[in-house]
């Protein structure tokens, strides 16, 4: 499991290590910078200073075998015609001359400075390895670096200290939110919050306020449906012990009739029940959506209904229908969003009237129109016919008062909305617009 802590101290440490290594290579070059300079200077003095000294090839004042082995610096003093006078390291494998003024001179032994100066008759030349020099500069970034170093399980300690402390918040939020239940799904609190988590409280908000939404209205959804159902159960249970109470063949007929009809009707509500819940937007999808050619899908719904609507006296039929202009989506669950409006519309249309289907685009924007000779309804009800079992007081159909609440349920699925008016016919029509395909990008 990755913890953020975790992450950002050695992220953090990372930083800080390679910063110091910068430093440290940065120490070291201004290190060597100013030990360079400063030795070029003693190079310098140290040659000036035996200006005053004889020098012959019988007599050396100055006796290599009194030079401490410590000292990194080479005499050499030479004749204006190059008879070599003194040498104070004779193993060192230096040039035997070299150019006035300072120089830097590869040998087997290393790289050397060299700094040469002609006093009276006499060529002296004082060299020094460079590594001397190297090893200075080194001990100097190293004792410079050294401090952080020792400090840093310090910093680290700190920085978990301090990383902590942030991470704080989020702490305080978890913690709220498992203090939540489905019973209290109250807000979480923004005060001291910093605005780095803000985004992430107000999205837990946000999801704990739609979270609510949708815990009553289940809760108001089962409600409704037991009592939708408690009606035709008890129906249910009254037909059946009057058939068992029947003195007559005729009157056992009478009540296993009304007793088949109560049972379609219980059956009839179950079956919307399943609908809706499967069509439920938050629900995972039966299938991946396809295209769905909105004329063919009437004419399916169409001739489904086909029957029933000859037998109530109703002229069922597709009039106006572009066959070329298709939707994205579920052909299932649209058969089923169009079948709720035809079997509404047959149904509430008196004998001898019309029902017409429809299908055509505005602006890009395909519909699916049914619309009927039937009553209509009232445009103060219009909104409130999609609420889940709701039915009007003047209606004598029965219903379970869950087509149109299933209807907009698919139509909310596919990101259509349901556009509910007057018919040119005189009654209701409900016209189902679709989104706008995206435009085909140009070439």
């Amino acid at each position: 499991m990755s913890s953020i802590r975790r992450q950002l101290i050695v992220a953090l440490l990372a930083a800080v290590a390679l910063t110091l290594l910068l430093a440290t290579i940065g120490t070291y070059r201004v290190a060597r910078q100013e030990v360079d300079a400063l030795f070029d200077y003693h190079l310098r003095q140290l040659a000036l200073s035996l200006r005053d000294q004889a020098f012959s090839s019988a007599h050396n004042p100055l006796d290599s075998s009194d030079l401490d082995n410590d000292f990194d610096f080479v005499i050499q003093v030479w004749t204006r015609d190059g008879t070599r006078l003194y040498f104070s390291h004779p193993h060192a494998s230096l040039p035997d001359r070299a150019q006035l003024g300072f120089a830097t001179i590869a040998t087997a032994e290393g790289r050397w400075r060299i700094f040469a100066v002609a006093l009276r008759d006499q060529i002296v030349q004082v060299s020094q390895p460079l590594a001397a020099r190297e090893r200075l500069a080194a001990a100097a970034a190293a004792r410079t670096l050294l401090p952080s170093l020792v400090l840093l399980p310090l910093l680290a300690a700190i920085l978990w200290w301090l990383v902590g402390r942030s991470l704080a918040p989020l702490d305080r939020i978890a913690l709220s939110v498992r203090r939540r239940s489905p019973a209290a799904l109250d807000p979480l609190s923004t005060a001291r919050v910093p605005e780095e988590t803000r985004p992430l409280v107000d999205a837990l908000n946000d999801l704990l306020v739609r979270l609510k939404s949708a815990l009553e209205a289940q809760r108001a959804f089962v409600a409704d449906a037991a009592h939708e159902l408690r009606t035709p159960l008890t129906a249910l249970q009254l037909q059946a012990q009057l058939a068992e109470r029947a003195a007559t063949p005729a009157e056992r007929e009478a009540a296993l009739t009304e007793l088949r009809h109560g049972l379609q009707r219980a059956t009839h509500v179950v079956q919307q029940l399943l609908t809706l819940a499967r069509q439920d937007p938050d629900a995972a999808p039966d299938r991946p959506p396809g295209p769905v050619r909105l004329a063919e899908l009437a004419a399916q719904v169409a001739a489904d209904h086909a029957t029933l609507a000859e037998h109530r006296g109703i002229d069922l039929g597709v009039g106006e229908a572009d066959a070329m202009i298709a939707v994205s989506g579920d052909f299932s669950a649209l058969r089923t969003l169009v079948a709720n409006l035809v079997d509404n519309a047959v149904r509430y249309t008196p004998s001898g009237g019309r029902v017409d289907l429809a299908v055509g685009s505005d602006g890009g924007a395909p519909w699916l129109e049914v619309a009927d000779s039937g009553p209509g309804i009232p445009a103060e009800d219009r909104e409130r016919v999609f609420d889940r079992f709701f039915r009007r007081q003047d209606t004598s159909e029965p219903g379970s008062g869950l087509g149109l609440a299933i209807v907009q349920t698919i139509a909310a699925r596919h990101g259509a909305r349901i556009v509910l008016g007057e018919a040119a016919l005189g009654g209701l029509a409900a016209r189902v617009v679709f989104p706008a395909a995206p435009a085909a990008p140009s070439a």
